[in-house]
Order: C-alpha cells, then sequence, then structure tokens
C-alpha cells in the first residue's frame, strides 16, 4: 500500500523521502496522534489515518481542507471553534482526521493536546524567518514525551532568492531545536528543476532532519 500511494507518477521528492524513513519515523508503533503543521491538502494524511492512526491538521486555506476531504473521498462535518472568530475545524466521519482552518500560531493548543509524531513537510519553510523562533516553541508545546519530528528544509543560495520557501541553514535548525532535540539529517536530495531558474538560482537542495527528544 505504502508503494501505490507513495510511487505513482506523482510523488514529490519529499514523499518519496517520507517513504524511505516511514519505519524511522513511526517506529513500528500504532494508534500514534500525528500533527501536520500548515498541511494544506497533504495526501498522506488519509494513508496514515487509514493506517489507524489520528491525524491532526492546520491550514489556513478553508478551500485546500475542503479540497482534501473531496478528493479524497471522505465525508466530514464541520464546527466553529469557539475561541478564535472565524476560524472552524473539520473532522472526517471516521473521527481519526481533524483539520483546523486557522492560522498556526492562532491554534487553540489546549484543545489539540499532544503529539507523538510531528511530520513537518512543507510548514517551516513556509514560515516568515522572523517567526521562527516562536513557531519552533510551538511544535515544542506540541510534542509529546518520547516524540519523533520530521522536518523537511530547503537550501540555495539566499542572495539570490528571497523565498518562499525560504531558506534554512543546518545551524539554524540546531539553534531553534538543540536545546530539547537531538537533530540529525536523515537526508539531502537535489530537488532542482528547470522552472526553479525562474527563482534566479542555479541549485535547490531539499534536506529532511529527524528531531528526537534529548
Amino acid at each position: 500500500m505504502i508503494q501505490e500511494l507513495y510511487l505513482t507518477s506523482k510523488s514529490t521528492p519529499i514523499l518519496r523521502l517520507l517513504k524511505k524513513y516511514l519505519d524511522t519515523f513511526l517506529k513500528g508503533e500504532s494508534g500514534l496522534r500525528i500533527f501536520f503543521p500548515l498541511c494544506g491538502k497533504a495526501v498522506e494524511m488519509k494513508w496514515f489515518a487509514d493506517q489507524g492512526h489520528s491525524v491532526v491538521g492546520v491550514e489556513i486555506s478553508e478551500l485546500a481542507i475542503r479540497d482534501f476531504f473531496t478528493e479524497q473521498n471522505l465525508s466530514y462535518s464541520e464546527e466553529p471553534i469557539m475561541e478564535i472568530p472565524g476560524a472552524k475545524v473539520f473532522k472526517s466521519s471516521s473521527g481519526n482526521i481533524s483539520l483546523y482552518c486557522c492560522n498556526i500560531f492562532d491554534l487553540p493548543r489546549a484543545n489539540v493536546g499532544k503529539f507523538d509524531r510531528i511530520w513537518d513537510r512543507a510548514s517551516f519553510v513556509a514560515v516568515n524567518p522572523g517567526d521562527r523562533e516562536r513557531y519552533a516553541d510551538i511544535m515544542m508545546s506540541l510534542a509529546r514525551k518520547g516524540f519523533r519530528y520530521l522536518l523537511s528544509v530547503v537550501s540555495y543560495d539566499p542572495t539570490k532568492h528571497a523565498g518562499p520557501p525560504f531558506y534554512v541553514p543546518e545551524a539554524e535548525v540546531k539553534s531553534l531545536f538543540g536545546s530539547v532535540c537531538n537533530s540529525q539529517c536523515l537526508e539531502k536530495v537535489d530537488i532542482f528543476e528547470e522552472r526553479h531558474k525562474s527563482w534566479g538560482i542555479d541549485y535547490l537542495i531539499e534536506k529532511l532532519y529527524l528531531l528526537t527528544e534529548k
């Protein structure tokens, strides 16, 4: 089933990396709570839910959330988040996928609880660099004891492209998370394509880090 999902013609490099390091991420455990920051309509949310895990995501675009449920053929309900005017939470009828439609910095952390795993596939690199420390604090406040956090970042010449996605040096990963996490770069992948030339860059590297509790 993993191969069917991730090794399609539409598979992205980061999904192929997730497939490769899935055992490292899950460690054979079942019934995990998995958090998807800035989740968009990530297809792997349904896959994790189908494997018996509980998925919670946050996404500011209501359209992306509705598209996820529609494209995955999932029925859902929606309800307001009382603490945040205008915000909503969308829940699959099965109950194991809950997607919060709000700014990640407004996420009602007391409501969403703690997580065993965090899959940060395109979130940290989308956050304004000036907000990274606040973002890292939120992620760590959501992490349960014994957590495993997969973090995807990109590397390129920041003098040629301002972002997003924003350039993240390894030293910053260590400075933001190093006080509470061990960090290991699992792999670096060249993801440069012809279309990236329009950014003014000539290389683009995706790096996958595993963050674990110290």
